[in-house]
């Protein structure tokens, strides 16, 4: 075959027009509408034929369109004022800069996936909406950070649903260089890659770079002529594959996103795991540590896991990543020697039982293991991940599980539709969009007129319904539709029905189908003659979730039937693209997942900005977000005996709230034929969640509580050669060796019994340290009110303080408990390890009780 000779040819742009060329490149202008307007302006038909895409819409308009617009001044004058905000925004002090001036950190966020937009199709669902918008909010605040993924050359797949409405997937090519992405170049000009040693071969990676506003993602790419063809699929598809494709990619994304950030120069000093897909990151960070201050993998763990920060996104165990040990040593056998690990001492690792010789290596235990800072993303979640893995600690109560929560947000500006900012921006002034965690801006909801609301609300609902039927065209015509069933899409919904809408990826926990176990009462519902019902589905089924797969066919069987045609419709290919129109448009979010299997969610938080109002289950975000006036819950965040029971006990609330309270809001009109009920409730919506759930307030706290004192004290740790770092490592090594000596002798109660509230309970206790020194521990009451089965409630720990010395290595601590609440109480002593200088985080098997 002959040798193929690459070479790229990029449009020729007019010169007045060059800074739109800078604009396609950068995801910014896919967040501001003056500047999805000047491209749309170019060529409108060719910019949703691209679905958004700048760059592929510059490389195939036509030189006439760029003539034209040459020859036209408000063409120009339009670019003037996007490239002014441009440049201002690009410039401008941020929240980081005037908050954190002296900080000198370095952050990177790593995830697996990556929704910036849907002309860049790396992204599955939330997670990877959520990485996107993450990378936008830091930008906005300024943040030091730059995120780390793969570019999939397929990306996730494409979903067609069959004549039988099952789901089949297509997976077309990305075209890398007609994206909004560019190849970094190293200092000789030629493309910058690494290389990270597989078992077979070494695989040789390129480096893309996505610009985020102010913040740069940079992504992987195996697809080089230089690999073997098996070696290039590595970043063939997202979640593609089998489970040794999945480790693969999890090396790539860890050990080698690690070395592609060493290769540009750039060295955190936090490394953030958004799910545990990246977590061999710490292992490589450990490496390089090892090697730059010639130190043991014991010391450089230290400073690592304390610049490394976790999130967990899953509710359920089987959610996490799991690889046997056969696999692990056939990928990393030539790995842990680096580390100076022994087979037994890496795979210990990712193990909730280190001494298990058959457990699988589990992702999430490595990243726990690796990183001082893990967080749920909703405080019901933080609850549920620390029952889940208090099997790593054993010996501590659940709430004390070293993992805490930040709930998640959206990024305000991407998924609030055009109207309703410019009526934000007319009611509420600009700070809105500059400070959209601000309440004082989002109190002023009640200025905005109840007709222009609601008008605002209308017209994004009618051209929600004019979307769909075109993609109803479509989708018909694909599927080899009679012309008479095409031309009946125009029968497909009414704006002045109510339209409530349901979107996310179609796993069975999530309960798609509970509007189905009542067909009667839901097709009252869609027929009644005075106040009809609509339902808008969509949302993909993993490619092996055959369960998810029939929920769908369920759903569009149900869409097919001629009472239900008109009013209940699913849009197949779910993408940003459809989410934000649905988030937009639909007058009622539903959310329906089985309690408490819901992470976070947050596409109601989409919604709520645009005035469409919640309703859902009490779980995830919604139990902090749902006040009774902004929404609806669909029952009150109750446990059930059986997953049967609560989906019946659950379809049936839907249905009464429907029936009894939704409805006739909706529907009840004065003589302005406004609902004024219904618009009081969105400003209720839209003045609580607004300014709390988006990613700005997220990514703060994740400065505040996360990143800066991760910076800190990786900083502490490291410098000096990391002296500090092999100290608190031989401080670890001797108490371990040593904590064997800490009991708790006795513990005495002045005055037992019963004890009037507001007293003081005295309480005495003996400890044995052995030849720990009292300073190395900290001794503790722990109490609080006693439930039915005896275990502490709502626990409450502070220190005792150090008594007198009774012999050698013996102490008496004394502490006291002031009697607030009444009723059965109970306390325990215990003691925790206690560094002189840092503020350790709670390890497996260190902690005594008395």
């Amino acid at each position: 075959m002959a040798t193929i000779h690459r070479y790229v040819v990029v449009p020729a742009i007019p010169e007045k027009l060059q800074p739109v060329q800078e604009l396609a490149y950068n995801i910014w202008s896919l967040w501001n509408y003056e500047a999805v307007n000047l491209f749309n302006r170019l060529d409108p038909d060719l910019w949703e034929q691209t679905n958004h895409n700048p760059v592929q819409l510059l490389n195939l308009v036509g030189q006439d369109k760029l003539k034209a617009a040459v020859e036209d001044d408000g063409f120009l004058s339009h670019l003037s004022r996007v490239l002014l905000n441009y440049r201002d925004y690009m410039q401008r002090s941020t929240w980081f800069g005037l908050h954190h001036p002296q900080s000198k950190a370095s952050i990177a966020y790593f995830s697996a996936e990556c929704g910036l937009h849907e002309c860049l199709p790396i992204y599955s669902g939330g997670l990877g909406v959520l990485s996107g918008d993450h990378l936008k909010s830091a930008s906005e605040l300024g943040l030091p950070l730059v995120g780390v993924g793969l570019l999939y050359r397929q990306g996730y797949f494409h979903q067609r649903l069959n004549t039988d409405a099952w789901q089949q997937e297509l997976n077309p090519e990305n075209d890398f260089f007609s994206m909004p992405i560019s190849p970094v170049q190293g200092a000789d000009g030629r493309p910058l890659t690494i290389i990270i040693d597989y078992p077979q071969a070494p695989v040789h990676a390129a480096i893309w770079k996505v610009r985020v506003g102010r913040v740069s993602l940079y992504l992987l790419d195996t697809n080089l002529p230089v690999n073997r063809p098996e070696d290039r699929e590595i970043t063939g598809q997202l979640y593609g594959g089998d489970q040794e494709m999945r480790l693969r990619q999890e090396i790539l994304l860890g050990i080698g996103g690690i070395r592609a950030l060493t290769a540009m120069n750039i060295t955190p000093t936090v490394c953030h795991m958004n799910e545990g897909h990246s977590a061999f990151l710490a292992l490589e960070r450990c490496r390089e540590l090892m090697e730059r201050e010639k130190i043991s993998f014991r010391e450089a763990r230290e400073a690592v896991a304390a610049g490394n920060v976790f999130t967990t996104h899953t509710p359920v165990p089987a959610g996490n990543d799991f690889f046997p040990p056969e696999l692990m040593e056939k990928y990393l056998s030539n790995y842990y020697p680096k580390l100076n690990l022994t087979r037994e001492e890496f795979l210990a690792l990712g193990r909730v039982n280190p001494a298990d010789a058959q457990e699988y290596f589990g992702m999430t235990v490595l990243a726990l293991a690796m990183a001082w800072h893990a967080n749920g993303v909703s405080r019901l979640h933080g609850q549920v991940s620390r029952l889940i893995w208090q099997r790593i600690w054993p010996d501590v109560p659940a709430p004390e599980i070293p993992i805490g929560w930040i709930t998640n947000g959206v990024h305000t500006q991407s998924w609030l539709c055009e109207g309703f900012a410019r009526l934000y921006q007319e009611y509420l002034g600009t700070k809105w969009s500059e400070s959209p965690t601000d309440h004082s801006v989002w109190n002023r909801t009640d200025r905005i007129p109840d007709s222009e609301l609601w008008r605002t609300h209308e017209r994004r609902k009618e051209r929600l319904i004019f979307f769909v039927r075109q993609r109803l065209r479509a989708q018909l015509a694909r599927q080899g539709a009679v012309t008479l069933d095409i031309h009946r899409v125009d029968e497909i919904l009414d704006s002045r029905s109510l339209l409530i809408g349901f979107a996310r990826r179609f796993a069975t926990y999530k309960r798609a189908t509970l509007l189905m176990r009542n067909p009667e009462r839901l097709l009252r519902l869609l027929n009644h003659t005075e106040q009809p019902v609509q339902f808008l589905f969509a949302g993909k089924a993993h490619p092996r979730d055959d369960g998810g797969k029939r929920f769908i066919q369920e759903i569009v069987r149900f869409c097919q039937r001629e009472e239900a045609r008109t009013r209940m419709v699913f849009l197949e290919d779910y993408d940003i693209n459809i989410a934000r129109h649905m988030t937009q448009g639909v007058d009622v979010w539903l959310n329906t997942p089985r309690r408490p299997m819901e992470a976070s969610g947050t596409s109601g938080m989409k919604a709520a900005i645009n005035g469409v109002l919640n309703l859902s289950v009490l779980d995830g975000w919604w139990c902090e977000g749902y006040n009774e006036e902004n929404g609806w819950a669909i029952g009150n965040g109750d446990t059930y005996p059986n997953d049967e029971y609560q989906d019946e006990m659950e379809s049936r609330k839907l249905f009464d709230l429907l029936e009894k309270e939704i409805i006739p809001a909706y529907y009840n009109r004065g003589i302005d034929h406004l609902p004024r009920q219904w618009i009081k409730r969105m400003k209720n919506s839209i003045r609580s969640i607004c300014p709390v759930f988006n990613t700005n307030r997220m990514v703060q706290q994740y400065t505040e509580k996360f990143y800066l004192p991760a910076d800190q004290l990786f900083g502490h740790l490291v410098e000096g050669r990391a002296a500090a770092a092999t100290a608190l490592s031989q401080w670890k090594q001797r108490l371990r060796q040593q904590w064997r000596q800490v009991r708790v002798r006795s513990v005495e109660v002045q005055n037992p019994g019963v004890v009037k509230a507001g007293q003081n309970v005295n309480i005495f206790a003996i400890v044995e340290l052995g030849d720990i020194p009292s300073e190395h521990v900290r001794v503790e009451l722990y109490h609080g009110s006693l439930g039915a089965a005896g275990e502490i409630q709502e626990p409450r720990a502070h220190a005792m303080v150090l008594g007198t010395a009774l012999e050698s290595g013996v102490y008496q601590y004394v502490g006291e408990i002031n009697a607030i609440s009444c009723g059965q109480q109970g306390f325990a002593v215990r003691v925790l390890p206690n560094h002189p200088e840092i503020d350790l985080r709670l390890e497996p098997g260190w902690i005594c009780w008395g």
